[in-house]
């Protein structure tokens, strides 16, 4: 496929997610070390491009690193027990600093507008203020935190308003106390409240060093459940970066009510626009929605079973089943659905006077292959056989004999069909398998 036309194609399957993400509200947060990347820039850019698609944008920006250097500078040591910093008052100082200078970076960034540039007339609206009240963390097993502290309360209807009259709303991990006192705060932890209070549609973090949460072979989680992430922060798996404090956050986010929580690799090219405008995404999504799963398919499926189908209908894989006949056999299919995709079916055809069911119908879209769903759709497909009383399952199959007998499935004789099932095709001469349940 040609560049313009792999642009085309693309532009066309984030058509859905514009839409949906059109006057919702997004919570980004990333750590300090993007200040000292290249990427900040593009970064800026992509945030602009959210904000023009009628995104409602809330960015939290850490420091970390800001304040490690000007410790450092001054030869003050700096602190931390079990990754909390002890923030004394010069620490307090440094901390105060480093978000200043990075909130007024943003605000640089997100005012270009030059012709050329990929911020060409954007100008962003920035607001920021004392939207975070605070109080001390306080001493804890003996340890006097100082003025680091936690998120009190977010003053949700003022970022709101901001976000209302078409701003871009930026936080830094400070918070004020009704004492007026400032104090240091976590960014995860920031980050997950903001959304919580806001009631945002989805808080992504842009994590360090990794490019989600993995497993124990290295191999990317795509979705997890909260209950999922928590066995995973329970566990004694070492992480690289802020990963941890940012799964974390994100089922805090989840249990409050954010709809979808990511964790993305903030190095990876478009990493923002790539996990929110495509279907896969990049990283790790914590939900507790049906991001994916079998279900029984529904009248208005049928478009989704044409497409899928008629390729392999055309190709002598199956045989062919008219809009029509769709229709009238709905009830007899399961799909499987990827975030309102249907990428598969199957279809279960029960003669109940010889306890045997048919699986018909066993197909997957082509770019989905290869990735277990067809597997699937075929225990889907037992388990409905199961619940109806049936003892046995067949198939007839031209092409997929190994993935079947792989399953369970042996072969067997036309003569094995259920008397009642139409006559086996001879011209077609297809495989016949059988399973008992």
């Amino acid at each position: 496929m040609t560049d313009d036309a792999s642009f085309v194609s693309w532009f066309r399957q984030s058509a859905p997610y514009i839409r949906q993400h059109r006057g919702r509200t997004v919570v980004v947060v990333f750590g300090g070390e993007v200040f000292r990347s290249p990427g900040l820039p593009d970064l800026a850019a992509d945030v602009a491009l959210l904000h023009g698609l009628g995104v409602r944008v809330v960015l939290v920006a850490g420091s970390r690193p800001q304040i490690e250097k000007r410790l450092a500078e001054r030869k003050v040591p700096s602190r931390t027990v079990e990754g909390i910093r002890i923030t004394d008052e010069r620490a307090l100082v440094a901390a105060k600093e480093a978000a200043g200078s990075n909130r007024v970076e943003l605000e640089r960034l997100l005012s270009m507008g030059l012709p050329g540039s990929s911020m060409a007339g954007a100008r962003v609206r920035v607001a920021a203020g004392n939207f975070v009240i605070a109080r001390p963390f306080g001493v804890l097993d003996g340890v006097d935190y100082g003025y680091t502290g936690r998120v009190r309360r977010i003053d949700a209807d003022a970022i709101k308003q901001r976000l209302d009259d078409g701003s871009v709303v930026i936080l830094t991990p400070l918070g004020y106390s009704v004492t007026g006192e400032c104090f240091n705060l976590s960014t995860p932890e920031l980050a997950a409240e903001t959304a919580v209070a806001l009631g945002a549609d989805k808080l992504v973090s842009l994590i360090e060093g990794s490019r989600g949460v993995t497993d124990g072979r290295g191999r990317l989680h795509t979705e997890l459940t909260p209950e999922g992430a928590e066995a995973i922060l329970r566990s004694k798996k070492r992480y690289a970066g802020d990963v941890r404090a940012h799964l974390a956050s994100a089922v805090h986010a989840v249990r409050g009510g954010v709809r979808r929580a990511h964790l993305v690799d903030r190095r990876a090219e478009g990493a923002l626009l790539r996990e929110l405008f495509t279907r896969d995404g990049i990283g790790t999504l914590v939900t507790s929605e049906l991001y994916e799963g079998v279900r029984d398919a529904r009248l208005r499926d049928v478009p989704s079973l044409l497409r899928i189908l008629e390729p392999l209908e055309e190709a002598g894989i199956l045989v062919h089943r008219s809009r029509e006949l769709l229709e009238e056999d709905i009830g007899r299919f399961v799909v499987v659905e990827r975030d309102g995709l249907v990428l598969g079916c199957a279809a279960l055809y029960a003669f109940p006077a010889d306890k045997t069911g048919e699986l018909a119908c066993l197909a997957v879209s082509h770019e989905f292959r290869e990735s277990g769903r067809g597997e699937v759709l075929v225990s889907a497909i037992e388990k409905r056989a199961r619940a109806a009383g049936l003892e046995k399952l067949v198939v007839l199959t031209t092409q997929s004999t190994h993935f079947f007998r792989e399953r369970g499935f042996v072969p067997a004789r036309p003569k094995d069909l259920p008397p009642s099932r139409k006559r086996w095709d001879r011209r077609r001469k297809s495989k016949v398998l059988v399973k008992v349940l």
